[in-house]
Parts: structure tokens; sequence; C-alpha cells
């Protein structure tokens, strides 16, 4: 079994209204060295294999159809093996 996690990220020529509200917000609490801050999801999940290729095949397919927006949003994943309890 392996613990997946993938990491979601609009595109970086895409607006990120809810980056630029928490950077403005930064600012006026006083974080002014804060600046270009990108707003993602993270998401993580198990899949029931013991095949890493078959699990990331499986990752990919999922994050690219399902989790994310093709259009506007790149992703990145890990795979990590567990034992199942």
């Amino acid at each position: 079994m392996y613990k997946a996690t993938v990491i979601i990220k609009t595109r970086p020529d895409i607006l990120d209204p809810q980056g630029k509200a928490a950077e403005q917000g930064a600012k006026l609490l006083g974080y002014t060295n804060v600046s270009k801050t990108r707003i993602g999801k993270y998401v993580e999940f198990f899949v029931n294999t013991t095949n890493k290729d078959e699990a990331e095949k499986e990752v990919k397919e999922y994050a690219e159809k399902l989790l994310s927006n093709p259009i506007m949003e790149d992703f990145e994943f890990n795979l990590e093996e567990v034992n199942e309890a």
C-alpha cells in the first residue's frame, strides 16, 4: 500500500486572488517582507496496491482527471510505501 500526497498549484501565469488577498493581509499585519504568495491545495490518500508503477499511474491519472484543473493548475505528487494496519 502507498500513501500519496498531491500538491496542486495554480500555474504561475494565472492570477491567484487568494494568494493576493493573503499577501495584502500580511502587509496590514506588518509582514512587509512577504511577497509572491500563492495558495494551493494539499491532498493525501492511500492507493491499495503493492506495485509502485501501478500506484504512480493511478495517482497521476486521478490528479489529472479529478483533483486538478489542467487548464489552470499544475500538480506534483509523492508516494510513500506504508505497511497495512
